[in-house]
């Protein structure tokens, strides 16, 4: 059995909060917490969900809305739980359902919501279908549910087609028949651990429908929809014709990503979703050429938010933030979908690193850059992604500006795509080293048992310890961003904003009484005072109606 956490609920009062708040969702801060980082309640290297919950009023405290819990699923964790063996099942390793149950109730009882991740593009090879489709061979039904083919060449030696793996090499895997022979091939997009689905098949569609109920029936809030591009395959599976398919991810349209067959599934999975109180939702991890295909997952009878990752890739440039804000809202507003806004997650370099770096090294950088640069680039960044119309991700340690643990070891590597020799650069670890709590102990209050990643020395300055309290830190910085966020009539939903003139390099805008300033420059600039100071990311002066921004800072003013 689980025990008891650390902190009481909140009074019950806060049950209302998440029950009563219309359209919670348009303007919600949502937190991602990667749950083998976040907190280790039995000492042994890992996190899991009794440590989630034990640190749930820390997240109210932060002003978070929700929580987004990366997968937790059975799994033999070929690719860190996003190879599910069973989707009604948690991992041992993060603790038993009574513990997903008690942790969903104990959030409502905070006054948060909680978001789980589904994983339908693909299963684990250890999912039961997928093992009774290897036992029963060619030409059985089970074999129906994946994409298995014969290969081409004289024997079938070579793939059915020519689609490469995102992880690297080819997206096909050969398998050895019952009989010992050399067999049929299965498609996976990702690792070969990670058969995909073909939704084609009608029993795919029921099984997923199933898992959906089982968790809303729980009472998760949501689900983030994982590979949420993916699912539906060109018809015929055709050769793509090029080498290096990884490059052209997010540029062009693939066969076997962001095929517009996906949206009869999700207009299915919505009608589900609307038989349930409590506004539950669905968000969409949808790589696209363009924000405008993205806006197709959100129209209204089908998904309510999508990540921003056009985004979450622009650099620290005014000019370029501007078009692509501009390009964000232009998009969502004919759907009437709210816009999001993402700076981290779990599969990219931290913004405090990736800021500290020249622009255009990707999103994947092993570099450590200038971190003082960096973290004040960061910090402006996330005001300025906070005052922006709509809903923002917040990725755990970001508000303790973390940057990126850039030169870990290479026998400590786990991300499965670093030993695949081609594909993603596979440094995913570094933004996945559990965060740390105190200024002391083992894994900085981690857990009792160290850490299954290693933590770098001086992690413990970073801490929420060390922090808390602390005037000018970074979270300090984050948790009064967003009480005054959520205090600000003329911040959180919306679908535009009123630019202002200002010098190169200066992002500055109006939404009613409220305006934002960021300096992207390195250098200091001299404008006009908005009003009132709300917050700022750094330093500013104030003289005869006049501020002066330093370089890389971003300012709240309101008239009010």
């Amino acid at each position: 059995m689980s025990q008891q956490p650390s902190a009481a609920p909140a009074p019950t009062s806060a049950v209302a909060t998440v029950s009563e708040r219309h359209d919670w969702w348009r303007d919600a801060v949502i937190y991602q917490v990667y749950p083998r980082s976040f907190a280790d309640s039995n000492g042994d290297g890992m996190g899991d969900l009794e440590g989630v919950r034990t640190r749930l009023p820390y997240l109210r405290d932060l002003g978070v809305d929700a929580v987004w819990l990366s997968p937790f699923y059975a799994s033999p964790q070929a690719d860190a739980g996003y190879d599910v063996a069973d989707y009604r099942a948690v991992d041992p390793m993060f603790g038993t359902l009574l513990d997903a149950d008690a942790l969903i109730r104990d959030a409502h009882a905070l006054g948060l919501r909680i978001i789980v991740d589904l994983v339908p593009n693909h299963s684990s090879d250890q999912y039961e279908w997928f093992k009774r489709a290897l036992a029963e061979g060619p030409g059985s039904p089970s074999r129906d549910r994946y994409h298995f083919r014969p290969g081409k060449g004289k024997n079938g030696e070579l793939p059915p087609n020519d689609w490469e793996s995102i992880f690297g090499g080819p997206a096909w895997t050969r398998v050895t028949e019952p009989d010992g022979t050399p067999g049929e091939w299965y498609l996976h997009l990702f690792a070969p651990e990670q058969p995909d689905f073909n939704w084609e098949h009608p029993a795919v569609g029921d099984e997923f429908r199933s898992i959906l109920r089982f968790w809303l029936d729980m009472g998760v809030d949501g689900f983030r929809i994982d590979v949420a591009h993916g699912m539906v395959k060109a018809e015929g599976l055709p050769d793509l014709g090029s080498h290096e398919q990884l490059k052209l991810l997010g540029n062009d349209v693939m066969p076997f990503f962001d095929q517009d067959g996906v949206h009869a599934i999700y207009r299915q999975w919505r009608r589900i979703l609307d038989e349930y109180s409590g506004e539950r939702i669905f968000v969409a991890e949808a790589w696209t050429p363009t924000v405008e295909r993205t806006a197709n997952y959100v129209r209204p009878d089908e998904l309510h938010q999508a990540f921003n990752f056009q985004y979450l890739g622009t650099h620290w440039d005014a000019g370029e933030l501007r078009t692509v804000i501009d390009r964000t809202l232009d998009a969502m507003r004919p759907v009437g979908a709210p816009a999001t806004w993402v700076l981290s997650n779990h599969d990219v370099t931290r913004h405090a690193t990736r800021f500290a770096n020249p622009a255009g090294l990707g999103t994947q950088i092993r570099l450590a850059g200038d971190r003082e640069l960096g973290l004040r680039r960061a910090r402006a960044a996330t005001l300025l992604m906070l005052a922006l119309p709509g809903s923002a991700y917040v990725y755990q340690g970001e508000e303790l500006g973390l940057p990126d643990v850039v030169d870990l070891p290479d026998e400590v590597r786990q991300d499965p795509a670093y030993f695949r020799g081609a594909g993603q650069d596979g440094f995913r670890d570094g933004c996945r080293v559990p965060i740390p709590w105190t200024r002391e102990g083992s894994s900085y209050g981690f857990g009792d048992g160290g850490s299954w990643l290693p933590q770098p020395a001086g992690w413990g300055e970073l801490s929420v310890e060390a922090q808390t309290g602390e005037p000018g830190s970074t979270l300090e910085l984050y948790r009064e961003a967003l009480a005054v966020r959520r205090s600000t009539a003329d911040l959180g939903a919306g679908d535009a904003v009123e630019w202002l003139r200002a010098p190169e390099g200066v992002v500055a805008f109006r939404r009613g009484d409220f305006v934002c300033v960021a300096n992207t420059t390195g250098e200091s600039v001299a404008l006009p005072a908005y009003g009132r100071v709300l917050l700022a990311s750094g330093e500013i002066t104030e003289t005869a109606g006049e501020a002066k921004v330093p370089a890389d800072t971003t300012v709240w003013w309101t008239r009010a």
